[in-house]
C-alpha cells in the first residue's frame, strides 16, 4: 500500500510534534525557515540570559531522533495550488521547488516583533541575533518595556534581576496587564516584578508608529494617546503583542477577517479535503489556543482517521491562559494553572527532572546530547 504524504508547512512546537506523530504513519515532509525548532515562547529569558535560553528552546533538527524520518527542508512556502495539491518553496539555497501533497497541515504561526518573524535564517544568523538583542539591553542603563503581555512581564522581569542596577519600567493600558489570564496572575507577579525592582506605569497606551513593526529594540521616545507624557529611556523593548498571521502565501478564502485561517472544530479547513491547520495562525477560539493545549495528538489522531475514513474528533478549546510567564528563575519554575494559583517546580527539578524527562523524552520522545561548540555561538 502507498504511503500517504503529509507536508507541514512550518516546524515550530505544533508542527514538530504533529510530525513526531505521524513520522510512523506517512512520509511526512517539514518545511521551516529556521534549520531548527526556534521557540518564541520565553522572551525574558531570551534577552537576558540567551545562553541559557538556547540550550532549552533552540533545537537543531538532527538532535530530536523522531524527526530522523522527516524530510526537512529549510525555506518558505511562497504559493499553494490547492486543486493539484502542490506548495511552492523558495529554498534557502535560492532555488524553487514543488511539494505536492495528500494531506497538508498549516502551522506556520505568526509574527510578533523581533523574536518571532517568518525570515529564512541560518544559525548563525540566530546566534548573531541573540547575541546582539543581549548586548543591546546589558549596555543600556534604562529600559522602557511597552506591553502587557506575558512577553513584556517575562522580559521586564528578567532584565530587572538580570541587571539590577538598570532602571526598569512597564507601561501597559488598563489597570493590570495579562488580561487573558486569572486576575490572581497579575496578584501574584505584581509582588514579583516590584520586588526586582520594576516601575510599573498603569494606564499606558502607546502610539505606535504607522509604518513601525515593533521588529527592534529602539531608543525612541513612546508617545501615549492616555495623554501622558513621552517616556524615554537607552533602550525601548516594544513587546505590546501586535501579532501578525503568517498567511500571505495562502488564497484569502481560506482565511477571517484577520488572515488567520478558519477551521473547523476538527482542526480541517471548510471546503479543502486533506487540509488541516494548528497553532497561532489557527482561528481555533479567541485565543487560538491549539498551540499550547497539544492539539498535536488530536490532529495527527484525525490526519490518520483521514486516511482510514474514521470519523474525526473535535478539539475542546481552553478558556484561558495558563503555564509559566517569567520561565525558569534561581529560586525554580512558576506554572501557573487556568484557576490562576501557581504551583513551582523546585530550582533542583528544572536540569535533573523537568527538561530531561518531562520535556525532552516526555513531550519530545528523546533529545540527542548538544554539540559543547553549538553554545560557545552565542556571546552572553
Amino acid at each position: 500500500m502507498t504511503r500517504r504524504r503529509v507536508v507541514i508547512a512550518g516546524l515550530g512546537d505544533s508542527g514538530i510534534l504533529t510530525a513526531i506523530r505521524l513520522a510512523k504513519h506517512a512520509d511526512v515532509v517539514g518545511i521551516s525557515v529556521k534549520p531548527a525548532l526556534v521557540s518564541g515562547q520565553e522572551l525574558g529569558l531570551r534577552l537576558s540570559r540567551p545562553r541559557q535560553w538556547a540550550r532549552d528552546y533552540w533545537l537543531p533538527f538532527d538532535r530530536l531522533p523522531r524527526l530522523d524520518a522527516v524530510r526537512t527542508v529549510h525555506g518558505a512556502v511562497s504559493g499553494v495550488d490547492l486543486d493539484d495539491k502542490v506548495l511552492t518553496v523558495a529554498a534557502a539555497d535560492g532555488s524553487t521547488r514543488a511539494e505536492p501533497y495528500d494531506v497538508l497541515i498549516i502551522a506556520t504561526g505568526v509574527s510578533n516583533g523581533f523574536w518571532r518573524r517568518p525570515t529564512v535564517q541560518s544559525a548563525g544568523d540566530i546566534a548573531e541575533e541573540l547575541t546582539a538583542a543581549h548586548h543591546r539591553l546589558a549596555g543600556a542603563r534604562s529600559v522602557a518595556v511597552v506591553g502587557g503581555g506575558a512577553a513584556a512581564i517575562s522580559s521586564a522581569a528578567n532584565i530587572a534581576r538580570t541587571w539590577p542596577g538598570t532602571r526598569v519600567d512597564l507601561y501597559y493600558p488598563g489597570q493590570r496587564p495579562l488580561r487573558e489570564h486569572h486576575p490572581r496572575v497579575w496578584n501574584t507577579l505584581e509582588r514579583r516584578l516590584t520586588g526586582a525592582g520594576v516601575v510599573l506605569h498603569a494606564g499606558h497606551r502607546a502610539v505606535v508608529p504607522a509604518d513601525f513593526e515593533c521588529d527592534h529594540i529602539s531608543d525612541q521616545p513612546v508617545h501615549w494617546s492616555t495623554g501622558q507624557e513621552p517616556a524615554s529611556a537607552d533602550a525601548v523593548l516594544w513587546a505590546i503583542g501586535k501579532v501578525r498571521p503568517n498567511t500571505g502565501w495562502l488564497p484569502a478564502e481560506l482565511l477571517d477577517d484577520d488572515g488567520f485561517v478558519r477551521v473547523l472544530p476538527d482542526l480541517r479547513v471548510p471546503g479543502q479535503r486533506g487540509v488541516f491547520a494548528i497553532g497561532d495562525v489557527a482561528a481555533t477560539d479567541p485565543l487560538r489556543s491549539s498551540a499550547r493545549n497539544r492539539a498535536d495528538g488530536l490532529l495527527a489522531r484525525n490526519v490518520r482517521a483521514t486516511f482510514a475514513g474514521r470519523p474525526l474528533r473535535e478539539y475542546q478549546p481552553a478558556t484561558g491562559r495558563w503555564g509559566s510567564v517569567l520561565g525558569a528563575q534561581p529560586e525554580g519554575l512558576e506554572v501557573f494553572a487556568p484557576s490562576g494559583r501557581a504551583f513551582r517546580f523546585p530550582a533542583w527539578s528544572i536540569d535533573r527532572v523537568l527538561y530531561p524527562w518531562i520535556v525532552r523524552r516526555g513531550i519530545y520522545r528523546g533529545v540527542r546530547p548538544n554539540d559543547p561548540l553549538d553554545a560557545a555561538t552565542i556571546d552572553s
